[in-house]
């Protein structure tokens, strides 16, 4: 009797008798259209390409703690639509759809995921395409689930060093610190060994573009190889607060840009790198608690050509009679670390705004996730001065950062705080 008492004990303590154990999968799914197709590098028609560099990906992770389960996904894309994500979230099994969280790395070299119109309303978007994303990202998320496994985390954020990004409009205005949240099996052939490393930055992955005649996901395959290589397990990339304009820093010494595979390789590999020197020392979260909520937004559409855009996709993302649009954001707690979802392109100073307030040293912003709504600034950068004119242009509004501020606010004042680390 003394025996199976203890034994009980053991079995309630650890987790293993009411579910608690903390999990983790991952799965992914390769989206580059066979045969490829034009890409998108924002407003206007796609570009024709005639090959590759690299392949385009779904990749996710789902965490399990209790009866609370959570879904990242990352699909190598400009932006990806709530209509679409929606239709993934029907096709996914055990997830609330609140609870599935898929944000764009912004690649400017993927099909079109909008369905931009030209001027007679007429689109270059691959609809059938389209489709099939939407069902691979099911897939991949259903299949995270069915990966799941006993799991700790590793989370940290830190500087990440050398030529890696900066600011176009202003150099130094831009946010060097990079999240990475890792999460390793502790059972199983690969006991120790990470599941997924998701790397929190904030890049515009455009060293390509649209205009070369390639489809490719930009510095961030790379990225995804060099962790997967040296790290093992599945890797992720989640962008940040990169608005206005903080791209990768591909300047030569000659005042021009490379803008090749070479250098995609480059800048993917040494923020793959600066990622795991990051995580490397990070203390382990033996039993890491989980959280998230999400809250419903309104946003007023005052920009006449977002307005012409919205309305005009074949993809139905039609703007109210009264002009407004919504969109979603999440709160995720995960062990020490706070998320925050953002509708769009945040410029810096929103992020480090929002970075401050956040009840944590372990901050995380996964911009363009829900919805990518253009940028977001705050009202008194809007149309402030000339260096602005093209990202307020392509804004929502004047509003909308506000909004976008306050509400997420309101969502961090009204959620618990992360754990706090115990060394």
């Amino acid at each position: 009797m003394k025996t199976f008492l203890i034994l009980l004990s053991f079995l309630l303590s650890s987790g293993w008798a009411n579910g608690q154990t903390f999990k983790a999968g991952a799965a992914k799914r390769i989206i580059t259209p066979d045969p490829l197709l034009p890409v998108s590098g924002g407003i206007g028609q796609p570009k024709p390409v005639t090959k590759k560099e690299g392949d385009l990906f779904v990749r996710a992770a789902v965490f399990e703690k209790g009866t609370t389960r959570v879904a990242i996904v990352s699909i190598d894309n400009l932006g990806w639509p709530a209509v679409l994500g929606d239709k993934s979230r029907a096709l996914i099994q055990g997830i609330p759809p609140e609870n599935i969280l898929i944000g764009a790395t912004h690649t400017h070299s993927a099909p079109d995921a909008y369905g931009f119109p030209d001027a007679n309303g007429n689109t270059g978007a691959d609809l059938r395409y389209l489709e099939w994303c939407v069902h691979q990202i099911a897939d991949a998320v259903n299949e995270a689930v069915k990966n799941l496994k006993p799991a700790e985390l590793k989370i940290n954020v830190g500087e990440a060093k050398g030529k890696i990004a900066y600011n176009y409009y202003a150099p130094q205005l831009y946010d060097p610190r990079c999240g990475v949240i890792q999460a390793i099996a502790t059972s199983g052939k690969n006991k120790g060994k990470p599941i997924v490393t998701i790397v929190n930055y904030a890049i515009h992955p455009e060293i390509i573009g649209p205009d070369r005649g390639i489809l490719s996901p930009d510095l961030c395959g790379p990225l995804y190889d060099r962790i997967e290589q040296k790290a093992g397990g599945m890797a992720m990339f989640m962008n940040s607060a990169q608005g206005g304009m903080v791209t990768a820093d591909n300047r030569r010494e000659n005042g021009k840009e490379a803008n090749d595979w070479a250098e995609c390789i480059r800048i993917g590999n040494l923020l793959a790198d600066e990622a795991l020197r990051i995580i490397d020392n990070a203390t382990i979260q033996k039993d890491p608690d989980l959280y998230c909520t999400s809250k419903t937004i309104d946003l007023p559409v005052e920009s006449e050509m977002m307005r012409m855009i919205l309305n005009h996709s074949p993809l139905n993302m039609k703007v109210s009679g009264s002009n407004m649009i919504s969109t979603r954001i999440n709160l995720l707690n995960i062990g020490t670390a706070q998320v925050l979802t953002i509708p769009g392109e945040a410029l810096p100073n929103i992020g480090y705004y929002l970075k401050r307030k956040m009840p944590t040293k372990y901050p995380f912003l996964f911009g363009l996730t829900n919805d990518a709504f253009g940028y977001i600034l705050t009202r008194v950068d809007f149309n402030s001065f000339k260096r602005y004119n093209y990202i307020s242009r392509t804004s929502l509004g004047e509003m909308t950062g506000e909004i976008y501020i306050n509400e997420a606010l309101k969502l961090i004042d009204s959620s618990p705080e992360p754990a706090v680390l115990q060394h």
